[in-house]
């Protein structure tokens, strides 16, 4: 059966992503919202689109197809708005019977999933998130090939997403909003990491400056030492002779993991797995919104220090 869906934040960074897979998987794209009406991308995708400006607006349309035929009505919100307005977004979607399908990170903080959950009780409907690294082959190879291990591995996770000075003026630069470096660009890693090694059982901020953060952490079955930057000067000598804006290195024992290949289809296996009642859920994204949560309210060891 052929779903419909609706999205809020299209004319954002990530939305083509979601436009694709829906696309992809042979559903529909039935309205639209975003308050930037850049939004010409919709048209690669799917024409027949209610698109607006104003959320009451979009609210308003989404809760008409509701009360209409059962053809006509939304079966999912797909999430890509900028990460503190995720919560509020997701309780639309339960309110209005739909399921949510939300881009990382599900929420800013641990606690707001409890409530999710008790309006998931009481709609029936659930709560998906975007942990595509959790499908990536090379990823899923690492995750069995670690997964009777019964020491602590050593393990260097290097991330370098170069961006210009627009970054740090946008909503992605506000800690408030984004949750800063070590939410918005780092939770995927952490999700992966703890998915492989087990829980988290300490970890420390070394440094903690808008562009660049680095630290420890110590799970389970790793010892987890983690830097994430979005300043060029860290891009290593040959990703700028090539041209390359993005640097991703893990070393498991001094070992590279290779999974650089292999990231263009994620998010339509995403909506495969959810769509096929295969998704990942509010459990799964909790302990990495947990981890990212305490990193963001420590002090430097450092600064601490002096």
């Amino acid at each position: 059966m052929t779903k419909n869906f609706a999205i809020t934040g299209v004319a954002g960074y990530v939305a083509p992503r979601h436009l694709q897979a829906i696309k992809d998987t042979g559903n529909r794209l039935v309205a639209a919202v975003d308050p930037h009406d850049s939004v010409g991308i919709l048209d690669k995708y799917f024409f027949d689109v209610a698109y607006f400006k104003e959320f009451e607006r979009f609210d308003r349309h989404i809760e008409k197809l509701r009360r209409g035929p059962e053809e006509n009505r939304v079966h999912f919100v797909t999430i890509c708005s900028p990460n503190y307005l995720h919560d509020a977004h997701i309780r639309f979607a339960l309110r209005v019977g739909a399921d949510a399908l939300c881009e990382k990170p599900l929420v800013l903080n641990p606690w707001n999933c409890d409530g999710i959950k008790e309006i998931e009780q009481e709609t029936g409907k659930r709560v998906y998130t975007v942990l595509q690294l959790r499908l990536h082959p090379a990823i899923k190879a690492l995750k069995e090939r670690f997964a009777k291990t019964t020491r602590k591995h050593e393990v260097n996770l290097n991330y370098v997403t170069a961006r210009g000075k627009w970054y740090l003026y946008s909503w992605k630069g506000s800690a408030e909003q984004s949750g800063g470096l070590i939410t918005n660009i780092g939770i995927h890693f952490f999700d992966m990491l703890i998915w492989i090694f087990g829980k988290v059982q300490h970890s420390e901020v070394h440094v903690a400056e808008p562009g660049r953060t680095s630290g420890y952490v110590e799970l389970e079955h790793a010892k987890i030492k983690w830097r994430l930057s979005i300043s060029r000067d860290d891009l290593p000598e040959e990703c700028v002779k090539q041209g390359q804006t993005t640097f991703r290195s893990v070393t498991v024992d001094g070992e590279k993991v290779e999974f650089s290949e292999g990231f263009t289809n994620l998010h339509t296996r995403v909506y495969e797995e959810t769509l096929a009642g295969r998704g990942f859920g509010i459990d799964d994204a909790l302990p990495s919104i947990q981890l990212v949560h305490d990193l963001r309210r420590m002090t430097p060891a450092h600064e601490r220090d002096r």
